[in-house]
């Protein structure tokens, strides 16, 4: 084989991937970060489903949640490493032995992630600038930034959506924080996870119900399970006083002298 016809060879993909770095073992920036991650991705896996796809509605959807993990558009660049982010129609593979696993590069999965969200610390993060735009560039079809500490703003939360303009990716700011293409929508609510009262951003389903952590959703199997119980001792104990002033009533009759399977 001629010198030309091997350097017009594409290089072996797998032989890149062993040579980027793809875990740099860099800490969690700080504990609200690494809770509210977890809070975005557990739930997902405890109690969601996502919508069947059409062309197979009988099989159930397969869909990929992480945290803190980097996605790569190309073997040439950076990746980026959203807070967390959602893809549809891809699963995790579970052998960690292989290099290409154990990232999201988009051309093993076929797509890139439908939702990206980060989770602001600082003002250095570039969260509406070159990160924005990068995410656009790998058409990301929704962007979140979530900034508990009003660190850009006073907004606490914005969601974008990916759109065309002229050609060219752009991200367009919504006015409710809903994913209709993926069937989420995102709120923020205040209470208790993990011995931590704060204010959370959390998902809801297609319905706008709010979808359970793992531990809130065992409370409500057996919430319901206690309430059917009760519902059954009810009704045994209407059928018992039932019975009871049936044969009251059947004892009263045979005194009368009269049959109570013929009245």
């Amino acid at each position: 084989m001629s010198q030309l016809a091997l350097a017009e060879m594409p290089p072996d993909l797998d032989e890149l991937i062993e040579n980027l770095v793809t875990e740099d073992d860099e800490p969690v920036d700080n504990m609200l970060s690494e809770k509210q991650m977890r809070l975005l991705t557990e739930p997902l896996y405890a109690s969601w489903q996502p919508a069947p796809d059409e062309e197979n509605p009988a099989q159930p959807r397969k869909f990929m949640a992480a945290a803190n993990v980097g996605v790569f558009s190309s073997v040439h660049m950076p990746p980026v490493v959203p807070d967390m982010f959602l893809s549809l129609d891809v699963e995790v593979i579970p052998d960690w032995t292989q290099k290409k696993n154990r990232s999201y590069f988009i051309w093993e999965h076929g797509k890139p992630p439908e939702v990206a969200v980060e989770i602001v610390s600082n003002k250095v993060g570039g969260e509406l600038g070159d990160k924005m735009r990068r995410y656009a560039r790998m058409s990301v079809s929704y962007y979140v930034v979530f900034d508990p500490f009003l660190r850009l703003s006073q907004d606490l939360l914005r969601v974008y959506e990916l759109e065309m303009v002229f050609g060219h990716p752009r991200y367009r700011r919504r006015d409710d924080f809903n994913l209709s293409g993926v069937g989420l929508s995102l709120t923020l609510w205040r209470g208790v996870f993990e011995n931590v009262e704060d204010e959370w951003l959390r998902w809801r389903d297609a319905e706008g119900k709010l979808i359970p952590t793992g531990k809130e959703y065992g409370l409500e199997q057996e919430q319901r399970a206690d309430l059917e119980a009760q519902r059954a001792d009810v009704e045994a104990q209407r059928a018992d006083v039932e019975a009871q002033r049936a044969g009251r009533l059947a004892a009263k009759l045979r005194e009368l002298g009269l049959d109570p399977n013929e009245v």
